[in-house]
């Protein structure tokens, strides 16, 4: 009798057409709005947008809607807030992140595990639910229409604080216990042992607390009243309400809003992708 050639981790080639499909697919749909946004930023007034067979190649690419948008809102001064606002809450994460996902994970206290519940808990809570609450304690600290209010409230996230725990748990326990023996403090270990092997984890908080940061616009218009101290992201609403027949300037707003992001991943991708691997300890 015969026997297939085929091993168990063969892949049939239905099969592989299958997935290759699929995989076409998530593609147009992810990178599909992206592209078309680029190519509308980059066509010029004499090309129809809104044409019933739509064309990602501009005719007649420019720069012109880019430098209209700079000249329609002060875009770069927008930018500046925006990047300040990221920076403290980058900061934030990787700092407050890490020494509580350290506590949690390798120091002994009591009340650790009822620590580890409340950020558990908090994590179930949709952010509309306390957005309130956090209003009214940014007010009360002085710090209402500033940037560091608008900063403040994503400074710690509970999700980074549970994905450096689950990074720091990843180290040996017995090498964490010989670092004890030989009179290693709690600081030196964490230094010297701990965050060498979180260096993947830690790429993944800073990208996320980047992402979140920039992209937020809810809590800006809410803390925010001054024009002159909106984000990037509450600032191109004016392009939408002013400019809203011309989709060229909303796209190329759109862009450079999406810039800064891709710098930020292309920069720790390389850690990003090895995730908690990229401190692996070696023998």
């Amino acid at each position: 009798m015969a026997r297939s050639g085929r091993g168990f981790n063969t892949i049939s080639p239905a099969e592989k057409v299958v997935r290759y499909t699929l995989l076409l697919v998530v593609l147009v749909i992810t990178v599909g709005p992206f592209l078309w946004q680029l190519s509308t930023s980059l066509k010029s007034v004499s090309e129809d947008v809104f044409t019933q067979t739509p064309t990602f190649v501009p005719q007649h690419p420019t720069l012109s809607n880019y430098a209209e948008v700079a000249k329609t809102i002060p875009v770069w001064s927008y930018a500046g807030n925006s990047l300040i606002v990221a920076i403290l809450v980058v900061a934030g994460n990787a700092i407050g992140a890490t020494l509580a996902g350290f506590a949690l994970a390798k120091l002994r206290f009591r009340g650790s595990k009822l620590v580890l519940g409340l950020f558990l808990a908090t994590l179930i809570l949709p952010s509309e639910v306390t957005i309130i609450s956090q209003y009214v304690i940014v007010r009360g600290l002085g710090f209402a229409d500033s940037l560091i209010g608008v900063a403040l409230p994503g400074a710690i996230q509970m999700l980074n604080v549970l994905l450096m725990r689950t990074a720091f748990l990843s180290i040996p326990a017995d090498v964490d216990a010989a670092a004890i023996i030989d009179g290693a403090t709690a600081w030196q270990r964490l230094i010297r042992i701990g965050l060498p092997n979180v260096k993947g984890m830690l790429s993944v908080v800073v990208i996320f607390s980047f992402i979140f940061a920039w992209d937020d616009f809810l809590w800006p218009l809410i803390v925010l009243t001054d024009p002159d101290k909106y984000t990037l992201t509450v600032g191109l609403q004016y392009l939408n309400g002013t400019f809203s027949s011309n989709p060229r300037l909303i796209a190329a707003g759109t862009m450079i809003a999406f810039l800064p992001i891709v710098v930020i991943f292309a920069l720790l991708q390389r850690f990003f992708f090895k995730g908690v691997d990229a401190g692996a300890i070696k023998g």
